[in-house]
């Protein structure tokens, strides 16, 4: 297994204490980190010894600054990048925010996440490429965000084919919900776009459906859960969505651009810029605490790829949600466009579920959404960058700002020469 990114250490930590804690996988894991800054890459393999040597799993663990090196013979490949670290995503916060466009987290649409796809799209896709050439057979399961558009990329942009994008909205949404509703386990199904999708069923493991329940409860609690932009959601569109109030409020026109609204759904403004300092905090937590020698705490954690890659090995099948090109899987959104469904892994691999058409007006908010993933893709597969201003125009969520075409233009523009991408 290849962990390109493995810098991200504190996420590192999860996915490999995840993977030894299958003992069918003691002995079998020969564990390659790649990460492009050298202090990080040292960390990350420090840390990865000390889980190996705690769960006494017998892993064999390789760093190295070079990515061919990881990629070399891997069958899986996880793909955890920032380009561009804090200082990009305050540039993605701090200019669009100049010219009147507001942001809560900036990763997946809007202005931020056509700029954070656009500096990672080149290594990306450079990655598959190489695994086209050093481990074809390998799985790429991409956990960074845009999720989406890295992927859309991914499998149109190189031609390999075993792209997955892994995201934890859909689960770490079900056991809220299940808490929520006071039932130990739901019995759900989810489709949709990478934190756009919905649960189109939502029920209690004995046939009973918990929607109404759901309702009731956020009438319930109007100051609480009710002054949240998923509960407004859920009122409107009659569907629970799958990413938190902070990302859902940048993927409509109905939220950002009024300031009662802000107020009242309690929107936190430049939210992820807080949470990347606070990452930055804890990657030298986590150095110092290596570096003094104290043992890692280790838990177990709800995230795909561990137990996907132990479904394959095991022939075990673990069913979760991936995002995954749409080859007939949601007939009423784009064909080609990356969609989130159903998926199982097992011995054969991967296999995705066809769930037919969405909801109507489910699948045009979707259609709206992959309008503009589809345009900063083929923004950097065609280099025509005029596209990816016409991608930041048309998103929802910046067009329901009223701001003028000037200034996204202007926005753009001074991200382009600040991310040093023209």
């Amino acid at each position: 297994m290849a962990f390109v990114g493995a810098g991200s250490v504190t996420f590192t930590k999860t996915l490999v204490s995840d993977l030894l804690a299958y003992p069918e996988l003691h002995g079998e894991l020969d564990l390659a980190l790649h990460d492009v800054d050298p202090r990080r890459l040292e960390v990350a393999d420090a840390i990865v010894r000390s889980v190996d040597a705690t769960r006494r799993a017998g892993a064999g663990v390789h760093a190295t600054l070079d990515r061919r090196e990881a990629l070399d013979g891997a069958d899986y490949v996880l793909f955890m990048v920032q380009v561009g670290g804090h200082e990009a995503t305050l540039l993605d916060f701090e200019i669009p925010k100049r010219h009147g466009i507001r942001a809560t987290i900036g990763d997946t649409l809007g202005v931020g996440g056509v700029f954070r796809g656009l500096r990672t799209f080149p290594v990306i896709c450079d990655t598959a490429r190489e695994m086209a050439e050093l481990c074809p057979d390998a799985w790429l399961l991409n956990y960074t965000n845009p999720m989406a558009m890295l992927c859309w990329a991914a499998y149109e942009g190189t031609g390999h084919e075993r792209v997955v994008g892994l995201c934890h909205s859909v689960q770490g949404t079900a056991g809220q919900l299940a808490e929520i509703l006071g039932v130990d386990e739901l019995d759900y199904e989810v489709a949709g776009v990478n934190h756009l999708a919905f649960f189109l069923r939502l029920g209690d493991g004995n046939g009973a459906d918990l929607s109404e329940r759901l309702a009731q409860t956020i009438e319930a609690h109007p100051d609480g859960l009710g002054r949240t932009v998923r509960a407004e959601l859920f009122r409107r569109l009659g569907y629970f969505v799958t990413e938190s109030s902070e990302h859902a409020a940048e993927y409509v026109p109905w939220f950002l651009g009024d300031d009662e609204a802000i107020e009242r759904f309690r929107i936190p403004l430049d939210e992820y810029v807080r949470r990347s300092e606070e990452n930055l905090g804890e990657f030298e937590r986590v150095a110092a605490a290596v570096e003094r020698g104290e043992e890692l705490a280790l838990t177990r954690s709800n995230e795909y790829a561990p137990a996907i890659v132990h479904a394959v090995e095991t022939g075990h099948p673990f069913r979760f949600n991936g995002n995954v090109r749409n080859d007939g899987l949601i007939d009423n959104l784009p064909q080609g466009a990356c969609v989130e469904v159903p998926c199982v892994a097992d011995r054969p691999g991967i296999t995705p579920t066809a769930m037919g058409e969405l909801p109507p007006h489910l699948a045009a908010l979707d259609r709206a959404y992959l309008a503009v993933v589809e345009l900063a893709v083929r923004a950097y597969l065609d280099d025509r960058p005029e596209l990816a201003y016409q991608a930041c125009a048309l998103d929802p969520g910046v067009s329901g700002q009223n701001v003028s075409l000037d200034e996204i233009w202007a926005a753009c523009d001074e991200l382009f020469a600040a991310h040093g991408l023209q």
